[in-house]
């Protein structure tokens, strides 16, 4: 089986909806996505993700097939305050805050530590995490431990069309990483499309693997630069986001 998870492209996030760029990047994902093979669609059901998805499910002709899922809406534990006085999201956090706290590595606890304390968040990541594996396990994959078991392997194809903080809690999930390093050192910039195999080198049993991460390609074949969305300034004096 294989796995497509796909950030929106480009914000309108006060409308919930996609930049005119957006709709550019998106308009040019569904060129790209409209010539592979897509089996399923599901999509959180905020609107910057659920209008990409319609561009690439309209140019299969599948539009009335997209499933919205809540656990696919973008991972949110509210802000999270820190003994520095500093408030962040998840995925902002600056790298002082985690990065010498051995605990934020470990798949298990790293969301067992004092910052979540308030944010409810066990219950928070479960739901993705159940939600995920409800969806596999209808297409196939019974999860079991840190593997998934399979009675008959497929080769379908699963798009999801959801958000960056969300995407790195599936990949977390999928792959056994803490998600904070994932946060904090990768970026799935918009319209980007991430790519997962299941290997299922002895009978029955199945990991996942990644094959690609992030790409836009399709942005560069067709002359759209990539948005900066996701992303911080790459040197201090820059006038970008800080």
């Amino acid at each position: 089986m294989r796995i497509l998870i796909i950030r929106h492209g480009d914000p309108d996030y006060a409308n919930d909806t996609l930049t005119e760029k957006g709709h550019r990047e998106a308009a040019l994902l569904a060129q790209k996505l409209g010539k592979e093979k897509i089996d399923y669609f599901y999509s959180s059901p905020l609107g910057r993700a659920r209008h990409t998805c319609d561009y690439v499910a309209r140019a299969h002709g599948r539009e009335q097939d997209i499933v919205e899922k809540d656990w696919l809406q973008e991972f949110g534990c509210g802000m999270l305050n820190f003994p520095s006085g500093n408030s962040y999201h998840a995925w902002d956090w600056l790298p002082k805050e985690w990065a010498n706290e051995e605990s934020m590595y470990h798949y298990k606890n790293w969301y067992k530590q004092e910052v979540y304390k308030d944010a409810d968040i066990e219950r928070r990541v479960r739901h993705v995490t159940d939600g995920l594996d409800e969806v596999l396990a209808k297409h196939g994959y019974v999860r079991e431990g840190e593997l998934y078991k399979t009675e008959q392997g497929n080769h379908d194809t699963i798009a999801f069309f959801c958000h960056f903080g969300l995407e790195m809690l599936l990949l977390s999930h999928l792959l056994g990483f803490s998600p904070i390093p994932l946060w904090h050192h990768f970026t799935a910039l918009p319209s980007s499309v991430t790519t997962i195999y299941t290997e299922e080198r002895v009978k029955g049993t199945a990991i996942f693997r990644c094959a690609g991460f992030g790409d836009v390609g399709h942005l560069y074949a067709g002359g759209e630069e990539p948005s900066f969305a996701a992303r911080f300034c790459e040197v201090y004096e820059d006038d970008t986001r800080h």
